[in-house]
């Protein structure tokens, strides 16, 4: 059975609602009751919509949620989140271009509010100025954020890196927006991240700065 599009694929051009549609439906099967995120993702993608399209807009994200209230340190289902995410992406789309382009804001956002919570504080005492540290300790940082997957780090060169994601339920330009904003936030300059859609929930990207 065709089971969609995959992103990164000569297929998806041309088709983003589509393959937004796809992701959603898609990724919502695969997920466990057991998968989750933590509630301050949650309440970023409600707050980027708020600020961009409003109040009433906001609220569209939170109810696509099925959720009426949000604790930034809970535990809640990804389903919830993809729910979420899925309209958030249709409400900015007309004023960030694309889907592609509004899940990475969305990512940046998720990385400037892990970051300034407590589990942030630690990574960036960590990481210190060092884009390296950075993507290492990242890793461990993401199984404090979310509850599934496994993540990886193959060094290229003294700058690169690939960074690379199992079962995720982010698709590739949602992380593209994460790490970007991670290795910035440490003062890496001039900073690249390709995501490749390796499969429905696997993704590698190539990093650089």
């Amino acid at each position: 059975m065709d089971r969609g599009p995959v992103e990164g694929s000569s297929r998806v051009a041309g088709r983003a609602d589509d393959s937004a549609a796809w992701h959603l439906t898609e990724r919502c099967l695969a997920a466990t009751p057991e998968d989750g995120a933590r509630g301050m993702f949650f309440q970023g993608v409600v707050g980027v919509v708020g600020f961009l399209q409003g109040e009433a807009a906001a609220k569209k994200c939170l109810a696509a949620s099925g959720l009426k209230e949000l604790n930034a340190a809970e535990l809640y289902p990804v389903t919830r989140f993809l729910a979420m995410s899925a309209e958030a992406t249709r409400l900015l789309k007309p004023q960030l271009g694309d889907w592609a382009q509004s899940l990475r804001y969305i990512g940046t956002q998720a990385t400037v509010d892990f970051l300034a919570s407590m589990f942030g504080r630690d990574l960036m005492q960590a990481a210190g100025r060092n884009p390296r540290k950075m993507l290492h300790h990242i890793i461990e940082n993401y199984r404090v954020a979310v509850s599934y997957g496994e993540r990886s780090v193959l060094w290229t060169g003294d700058h690169s890196a690939r960074f690379v994601m199992r079962r995720d339920f982010m698709p590739a330009p949602y992380h593209e927006g994460v790490l970007q904003a991670a290795l910035e936030a440490v003062g890496a300059q001039d900073v690249q991240v390709h995501g490749r859609q390796l499969s429905l929930l696997d993704t590698e990207y190539d990093v650089s700065w």
